[in-house]
């Protein structure tokens, strides 16, 4: 089985006298001293700052891994972070949750530094290894573990499930391997020696490798001693590009990704050309129809034959059924098209994947950021379809998405800690995202809400809207609403599942997704394939004298979701291994959240794109 970076675990143990591993699965960031926060007024805040400084002084003497330099015989920590099946990427536990021996070197606690290095179950804990910068360690034992029945079948049932661990040194990820089985399963062998590599350009360090040794029989009621080994070798590679061999350039830009990209390129080509034929030529000779009947006189007129999307002015413009609830969905939607665009914008100039969790943490801060930009857009809508309560309206809007996450995150939470997870969250951090979201994202929401009501909160509709809503006529069955909106979200789909493909493998599997150029595009290849569905699905409603478009627009957007989550069945079956109830109530309830959110924002970007149709349409159509 080879990693990411060309490293070989697993089906390679053994080979050559060990197993060689030293990859990438996920975003590192600095793992360093404790940093309390404590809230104090005066004399007392400058007594903790300086207490703080001293107990920190000690920590940053031996090894600076916020500045990732190091002077000659400085201390280099290792931090061992969780263990867990292979095949399982986010079922991990603590390292020393399996019967490991600690080395003698005093305890440094790691404290989490960021909001989503906690919320993706990171667990430092020190390893008690000696390692000192350029200061070579020949094989030495440094603890014993006494084997008894409890940790033998410990280690055995590990083995089985093809366990690895983790591990960082100055912030740079290493995995390995716990152990292996014979041929015909019946012994089982624990790699007892941990033989690093560092390399070093100046005073950083630019690559580290591990491979393990030493393969142990686990006989019960023996000692086994656990040992290690550094060399450290001088390196030519950058300190910027010391990430660059955990990417895999082979398989984020093969071929069929670019070719994907230009599938879906020209297939936007195609459809924004059609549309645009279909819709100037049917517009041009509709409204040379209506000008042919305002000529008529009122006889005439009475007895030609009407129909159109000219029929339903005015009703178009009748607010939607359930508007609080549609002013939510678009507030939100429109919320989450703005996240998505600024975190591929700051993941394109910056590697975020070179820090621990730094994605979702720039995530969360960005949704907390962009929380006046749902006000604004379902506030507004809300206050133009004439709604009075705001305030709620306001309430459900800043908290469907946190609902839906934290609910979904509650459920699998409670999973975590049966299994006794890393991945359980802390209450702590359970404290902090609901104190993000009643002091951050709400009053955010006022604000928005208060300015979308008051600058653009006025309904200035191109029609008057009918006091008596009109009979909708009958019509064929494939115009029906409940038929466009299953077939309205197969295009945007169809141009985005290939990029899907890699995503997931990014985030199930071990790659690190850095190809945001490609995303940026797909991003804007589905907003414009989702307006020209869209648009085209309602001018057939509209024309079939049917003017519940709102609804229709957004759904039939919307239903994109669907499509993606009827395809991470496929990829969770045909694609991986996975298994247990963790991994697939973790894999399952975490894509309905990826599925619902990127439903919601089609259906948001959907719904404004008619919206800016149908009044462009009714605008240019003289109304008696």
């Amino acid at each position: 089985m080879t990693w990411p970076g060309g490293a070989e675990v697993a089906s390679q143990v053994g080979v050559g006298g060990g197993a060689r591993a030293g990859s990438a699965a996920g975003p590192a960031a600095c793992a360093g001293t404790p940093r309390p926060e404590m809230a104090a007024p005066g004399l007392q805040l400058c007594a903790a700052a300086a207490l703080l400084l001293l107990l920190c002084l000690p920590l940053r003497a031996r090894a600076d891994e916020h500045e990732h330099t190091y002077q000659d015989k400085e201390e280099v920590v290792l931090w061992m972070n969780t263990v867990g099946p292979y095949h399982n990427r986010q079922e991990t536990y603590k390292y020393f949750s399996l019967p490991f021996c600690v080395g003698s070197k005093k305890s440094i606690s790691h404290y989490h530094e960021t909001l989503g290095e906690a919320l993706q179950g990171v667990e430092l804990e020190f390893s008690g290894l000696d390692i000192k910068f350029k200061d070579d360690v020949m094989q030495t034992t440094y603890c014993e573990i006494d084997l008894d029945k409890g940790r033998r079948d410990a280690f055995v049932y590990a083995i089985k499930n093809h366990y690895w661990y983790q591990m960082y040194i100055d912030d740079l990820p290493i995995w390995g391997i716990v152990g292996e089985a014979d041929e015909n399963g019946e012994d089982y062998y624990l790699w007892t020696y941990k033989k690093l590599e560092i390399g070093y350009n100046g005073n950083r360090i630019v690559d580290v490798n591990l491979t393990s040794e030493g393969k142990v029989k686990l006989v019960p009621n023996t000692k086994i001693q656990m040992s290690y080994s550094v060399k450290w070798k001088k390196s030519d590679v950058k300190f910027e590009d010391r990430f660059d061999k955990y990417l895999d350039p082979s398989f984020f830009q093969h071929r069929i990704h670019w070719f994907s990209i230009f599938n879906s390129f020209m297939m936007v080509i195609f459809l924004v050309g059609l549309v645009s034929m279909i819709l100037m030529r049917t517009l041009r000779k509709d409204y040379a129809r209506y000008s042919k009947e305002e000529e008529m006189d009122d006889m005439d007129r009475d007895l030609g034959d009407e129909y159109g999307w000219k029929q339903v002015h005015g009703d178009v413009f009748r607010p939607s059924s359930h508007p609080l609830i549609f002013s939510s969905l678009i507030g939100s939607g429109c919320q989450i098209f703005a996240v998505s665009l600024i975190v591929i914008v700051v993941a394109m100039i910056e590697d975020l994947y070179t820090e621990r969790g730094s994605m979702l943490s720039t995530a969360i801060f960005v949704y907390a950021a962009t929380s006046p930009v749902n006000g604004y857009f379902g506030g507004s809508l809300y206050a133009r379809q004439g709604g009075r309560r705001w305030i709620k309206q306001m309430f459900i809007g800043a908290f469907l998405i946190p609902a839906m996450v934290c609910g979904t995150a509650f459920f699998i939470n409670f999973i975590a800690i049966y299994y006794h997870a890393s991945r359980a969250i802390p209450f702590g951090t359970m404290v902090a995202v609901c104190c993000i979201c009643f002091f951050v994202i709400l009053p955010l929401n006022l604000v928005g809400t208060i300015l979308g009501r008051n600058l653009s909160g006025q309904p200035n509709f191109p029609c008057r809207v009918n006091a008596v809503p009109r009979p909708i006529p009958e019509k064929k069955w494939f115009m029906e609403p409940a038929v466009i909106v299953c077939l309205g979200g197969i295009l945007p789909f169809g141009s985005i599942f290939i990029e899907m493909y890699f995503i997931f493998t990014s985030f199930w599997a071990y790659k690190i997704y850095y190809v945001y150029g490609f995303m940026m595009l797909v991003l804007v290849i589905l907003c414009i394939v989702t307006v020209c569905v869209t648009i085209v699905c309602t001018y057939f409603l509209l024309n079939a004298e049917d003017y519940r478009w709102q609804w229709t627009s957004f759904l039939s957007a919307a239903s994109t979701a669907i499509y993606v989550y009827m395809y991470s069945f496929y990829y969770y079956f045909f694609k991986t291994k996975m298994y247990g109830l963790f991994q697939t109530s973790f894999y399952f309830g975490y894509m309905a959240v990826f599925s619902t959110a990127l439903g919601i924002m089609c259906g948001a970007i959907g719904y404004m794109g008619t919206s800016a149709f149908v009044r462009k349409i009714y605008t240019n159509v003289k109304i008696d």
